[in-house]
């Protein structure tokens, strides 16, 4: 049988600064441009671009301190009921996400931790399991929260920016950096979240590093990139275009409910949750159940594809004056090259690199996962 390696190791503890040093870039570089909007009188687009990063950073909050009290009413963390688990009072910790840092409580607490462990000194041998292991289940709680400010904010401030780019016909520096910051978000917040849920769950394989990570990556990136891209033609046509993209966000929010995820330990949390997914399927496909994948996988990359070819074709016949332009004919190649790479890789990585046992194992699970050593009960998705 395969034995995983829970060693949290030097590097981890570094990949972990780095996903705290994009995150807070990713967010500084989108207020700056929020200021930039109100100093050239955009208002609508600083309120815009602020408004996605107050979206992103408001949910994750939520979940985070959601998350927390579950922690301190878990009998196994904290059998007294009492004691705080995360070294914050409850109301300091409530005073915290009251201010939007949240996320950094966990990222203290996990650095300081993992930096004790892997710098310092290491725990018993007795122990390193049990310790290493609870390091990864803090950094998947961690990496989740970047996943959910990733779809909440880098991803819809990135269609945002491409799409004023699109309309002005040009970008400032600015903007660019916006852009650019978004989207290593995104791709980092993608990797970083598979690998540690993998890392963390003792009964699937954890995600080998190499090649099939950067074939993820590649099939991930390929595929969102065109579907942003898609939709910025989309905005391009018509502004009310935002309307389809609601309704799609629509149809994934129901289609989540009558999965009948069970994510979350309140209703209201739950029905919270299942309005993220339905804004995560809006630009990439999300295993929610933990069931065989294959027939809704390929249902979702039919219509991904087919909202990808029919959009060019749509602003080509109702804006004629675009078919010569190098914008339309630069966006819609990037579009085509995107899907087509996307969808190779995609392949490429489930039949090839996809770390399945050969007994048809489902993949990772949503659901309340509860871990047999710890007693610990953690909530697992998988992008």
């Amino acid at each position: 049988m395969h034995q995983k390696d829970f060693r949290y190791t030097k590097l981890r503890w570094l990949l972990t600064v780095s996903g705290l040093f994009l995150y807070v870039a990713d967010i500084l570089t989108d207020l700056g441009l929020s200021v930039k909007y109100v100093v050239d009188e955009h208002y609508v687009w600083s309120a815009l671009t602020f408004g996605f990063v107050l979206l992103g950073m408001l949910v994750t909050q939520v979940f985070s301190y959601a998350w927390y009290k579950d922690d301190i009413n878990d009998v196994f963390i904290n059998p007294q009921g009492v004691a705080p688990v995360s070294g914050f009072p409850k109301g300091r910790l409530a005073v915290l996400h009251l201010c939007g840092a949240g996320i950094f409580t966990r990222y203290y607490r996990l650095l300081k931790t993992g930096f004790h462990v892997v710098w310092i000194k290491g725990p018993d041998e007795e122990e390193t399991k049990e310790v290493h292991h609870r390091l990864f289940c803090q950094a998947t709680d961690l990496s989740m929260l970047k996943l959910f400010e990733a779809f909440l904010e880098s991803v819809p401030q990135l269609l945002l920016q491409i799409y004023k780019a699109l309309h002005h016909g040009d970008a400032s520096i600015m903007q660019y950096s916006c852009m650019v910051m978004s989207g290593f978000n995104i791709a980092w917040a993608m990797v970083d979240y598979r690998r540690c849920l993998r890392r963390s769950l003792q009964h699937v394989q954890e995600m080998p590093s190499g090649l099939p990570t950067v074939i993820y990556l590649l099939y991930k990136v390929c595929t969102i990139s065109s579907h942003i891209l898609s939709y910025s033609l989309l905005l391009k046509l018509s502004p009310y275009s935002v309307i389809a993209l609601a309704i799609l966000w629509l149809l994934g929010t129901i289609w989540s409910h009558l999965l009948q995820t069970n994510f979350c330990t309140t209703r209201g949390h739950e029905i919270l949750y299942r309005a993220v997914v339905g804004f995560i399927l809006t630009f990439t496909f999300f295993n929610v159940k933990g069931q065989d994948t294959r027939r809704s996988m390929t249902v979702y990359y039919f219509l991904y594809s087919l909202i990808n070819m029919v959009t060019p074709i749509l602003l080509a016949l109702l804006m004629p004056e675009v078919q010569t332009a190098t914008f339309f004919l630069a966006i819609t190649g990037l579009i085509s090259g995107g899907s087509l790479l996307g969808l190779l890789f995609l392949v490429l990585y489930y039949l090839y690199l996809h770390p399945k046992k050969k007994n048809h194992e489902t993949d990772e699970v949503d659901g309340l996962e509860k871990e047999a050593e710890t007693g610990r009960i953690r909530h697992f998705l998988q992008p």
